[in-house]
C-alpha cells in the first residue's frame, strides 16, 4: 500500500542568470522610462526608443526593418534585447543568436541565418474540427482473441456513452479508438475528446461533477468541468507554430522513403530545400487570406554582430525585403572597424547600405548611482544581504573597472561571507575578493610586468 506524506516545502529548479532580474523595459503608460522599474536602471533614452520599437512590433508595422544596438561593452545592450522580449510576451517569437554560432555550425552560414529568421516568425493557425466531447458515463469494450495468439484478447470495438450539460449520447467506435482509450487509461468519469475525422482521442481529465470525482479525496488526475453544448460539435483549435516548424514538417513529408520512415536517416542534418520553404510560404499566405491563420512577426537578436562577414550582411539585407521577415536586432560594441571579409572600414563594422536601412539605439556608460542600484537589484535577485558600506565599496570598484566585474565580485563576496559563517556581506569580504581576483586593467598590467617571461604564440 502506497504511503502519503506531507512535504512542508516544494523546491523548484532555480538558476540565477545574468539577466533573470529583467522583467521589462520599465516604462510608464506614456512610454516614458521610470528610473528604476522592472529590473532596469538608467539608460532612459535607449529604453524609451526600445518602447517605441515594441509598440510598432505589436502592431505589425516594423517587419522587414533592422535595429542596431550600439554601445561600449557592459552597458546593457543584451539586457535591452531581453527586456524587449519580455515586453513582447510569450506569443511573439524571440530568437537570440550569437554571430559566432553562424560559423560554428556544420552548415552553410546562410542556412543558419535563414533558419533563425524563420524561427522568429510565428504562425497562429485556427482550425475548425468536428469532435465528440463529453463525460464518459458508460464504457464497454468488445474483446476478441488475438489473430496470432488465441490466449490473448484485444479490443475489436467499443461503445461509449458521453454526457454534456445539454444531452447524453451513445457512440460506437472501432479498434483504433478502443486501443487509444485503453492506452490513455480512460474510465467512467473521464472527460474525453474524439476527433471525428482522424479518430484521435484526448483524455482531458476527470469530470469535477462526476461520482468518481466525489469518491476519491486525493486523485492525481486533473479536474475539469463537464463540457457544455452537444456531444457532437464543431470546435476551434488554435496551434502556434513557427515557419521553421512548418518547413521541417513539410520537408519530412517530402523526404519519405523506406529508410526515412524506419530509421529517420538525415532528418536532423539535411538542409531544407528552398522549394519546401516557398511551398510553406504560399500555404501560409493562403491560410491568412482565408482567415484561418495569423502571422506574428517576431524578433531575431544577433549579438556581437560585427563578427558577421560581408556575405552574411548581404544575405540579411536581402532577407529583410521579404514579405515574411522578422525584426532583426544587431548588437555591437565596435566603433569604426573593418568589415569582416574585406579591407573596408565602416561604422560598427557593418556595410553602409545596411546601416542606412536601420534605426540605431545607443547605450551610455553607467554612472555610480546607476551601478549602485543595479548591484542592489542583483543582490536581491541572488538573495544576498549586503551592508551599505560593502555596497559602496562594490560601487566604487564598478565605477573604476566595469559593472560586470562588480557583479561578479558581489557573488564572490557572498561566498566568502558564507565561508566565514556570516549572514551578510561586509566590506572586508569585498576587499578580500578584490585582492584575490583581477579586473581587465590589472590583468593587462600583470602581463606587461611579466611580458618577457610569458610565452607568445
Amino acid at each position: 500500500m502506497s504511503g502519503i506524506r506531507e512535504v512542508s516545502e516544494v523546491r523548484r529548479f532555480e538558476r540565477v542568470g545574468a539577466h533573470t532580474h529583467i522583467k521589462g523595459l520599465g516604462l510608464d503608460e506614456n512610454l516614458k522610462a521610470v528610473r528604476i522599474k522592472d529590473g532596469m536602471v538608467g539608460q532612459e533614452k535607449a529604453r524609451e526608443a526600445a518602447g517605441l520599437v515594441v509598440e510598432m512590433i505589436k502592431q505589425g508595422k516594423l517587419a522587414g526593418k533592422c535595429i542596431i544596438l550600439a554601445g561600449p561593452p557592459g552597458t546593457g545592450k543584451t539586457a535591452l534585447a531581453v527586456a524587449i522580449s519580455r515586453e513582447l510576451g510569450p506569443h511573439v517569437p524571440f530568437i537570440q543568436l550569437s554571430a559566432s554560432e553562424v560559423y560554428s555550425a556544420e552548415r552553410k552560414k546562410t542556412e543558419v541565418l535563414v533558419e533563425a529568421m524563420r524561427k522568429a516568425i510565428g504562425v497562429e493557425i485556427h482550425e475548425l474540427r468536428e469532435v465528440y466531447e463529453g463525460e464518459v458515463t458508460d464504457l464497454k469494450f468488445n474483446m476478441v482473441p488475438h489473430p496470432y495468439n488465441p490466449y490473448q484478447k484485444v479490443p475489436e470495438s467499443v461503445r461509449i456513452r458521453l454526457r454534456t450539460t445539454e444531452e447524453e449520447r451513445t457512440v460506437e467506435a472501432g479498434a483504433h479508438i478502443a486501443e487509444q482509450l485503453i492506452a490513455y487509461g480512460v474510465t467512467e468519469g473521464c472527460v474525453i475528446q474524439i476527433d471525428a475525422e482522424t479518430g484521435r482521442v484526448v483524455n482531458l481529465g476527470l469530470c469535477a461533477e462526476s461520482e468518481k470525482a466525489k469518491l476519491y479525496e486525493i486523485d492525481a488526475r486533473r479536474r475539469v468541468p463537464r463540457p457544455s453544448g452537444k456531444v457532437k460539435k464543431q470546435k476551434e483549435f488554435v496551434y502556434t507554430l513557427t515557419l521553421a516548424d512548418l518547413d521541417e514538417l513539410h520537408a519530412r513529408r517530402r523526404r519519405g522513403g523506406l529508410f526515412s520512415l524506419l530509421f529517420g536517416f538525415g532528418a536532423e542534418s539535411r538542409e531544407i530545400d528552398p522549394e519546401v520553404r516557398a511551398a510553406v510560404d504560399e500555404e501560409v499566405k493562403r491560410m491568412v487570406d482565408e482567415g484561418r491563420a495569423f502571422i506574428h512577426p517576431g524578433v531575431l537578436f544577433i549579438d556581437d554582430a560585427h563578427m558577421l562577414d560581408l556575405e552574411a550582411f548581404s544575405f540579411l539585407s536581402r532577407a529583410m525585403e521579404s514579405e515574411l521577415s522578422p525584426i532583426i536586432i544587431l548588437a555591437t560594441n565596435r566603433g569604426f572597424a573593418r568589415i569582416r571579409g574585406t579591407d573596408v572600414e565602416s561604422p560598427f563594422g557593418f556595410p553602409l547600405d545596411l546601416i542606412d536601412r536601420a534605426v540605431i539605439i545607443t547605450t551610455e556608460e553607467y554612472d555610480e548611482d546607476t551601478i549602485r542600484e543595479i548591484l542592489r537589484i542583483r543582490a536581491r535577485e541572488e538573495d544576498i544581504a549586503v551592508d551599505e558600506e560593502a555596497l559602496e565599496e562594490l560601487t566604487r570598484i564598478g565605477a573604476r573597472t566595469s559593472l560586470r566585474y562588480a557583479v561578479q565580485l558581489l557573488s564572490l563576496a557572498a561566498q566568502n561571507a558564507r565561508v566565514a559563517k556570516r549572514d551578510r556581506v561586509e566590506v572586508e569580504d569585498v576587499r578580500r575578493v578584490s585582492e584575490l581576483f583581477m579586473d581587465v586593467g590589472e590583468a593587462a598590467e600583470y602581463l606587461r610586468k611579466y611580458e618577457e617571461k610569458m610565452m607568445k604564440h
